[in-house]
């Protein structure tokens, strides 16, 4: 309706709402069976869940949401050069969309011809592990 104001920050809509963390508790996800069995929480559900965003990739399966999983797939081709420090922002952005993912630092890169090794550290509210993930380029 033209001439509406919306309400502003300290309007109705802001009052009474107050903004909690999910849990952290989830169904554990065997990854030598691929199945799931028993639940896992704190550093082992986000260690899950950082195994998970980087298995997905972003945009190809309607199931997950558009801010759920990694881009990795369109750099196949791409110059080696080009591809080494956008692994790494990429990587870390789709991780730090976990509110439980503080950093992700200390990226190692191991280019192998059309293959890129890349580990990293990952740090949550719960603790930090070490991951790693391999793209085809």
């Amino acid at each position: 309706m033209p001439g509406t104001l919306l309400p502003q920050k300290s309007g109705v809509l802001q009052r009474g709402i107050t903004f909690r963390a999910l849990p952290s508790k989830t169904v554990a996800l065997n990854l030598t069976t691929g199945r799931l069995s028993g639940f896992a929480d704190g550093l082992e559900a986000v260690r899950q869940a950082v195994y998970v965003i980087l298995n997905v990739e972003r945009y190809q399966y309607l199931i997950h949401s558009w801010n759920f999983g990694v881009e990795l797939k369109d750099l196949f081709g791409k110059p080696m050069t080009w591809v080494m420090p956008e692994v790494k922002r990429r990587i870390a952005e789709a991780l730090l969309r976990d509110d439980r993912v503080t950093a992700v630092d200390g990226f190692v890169l191991t280019p192998d011809r059309h293959r890129l090794s890349v580990s990293f550290t990952v740090h949550s509210v719960f603790g930090s592990f070490e991951e790693a993930v391999e793209v085809n380029v």
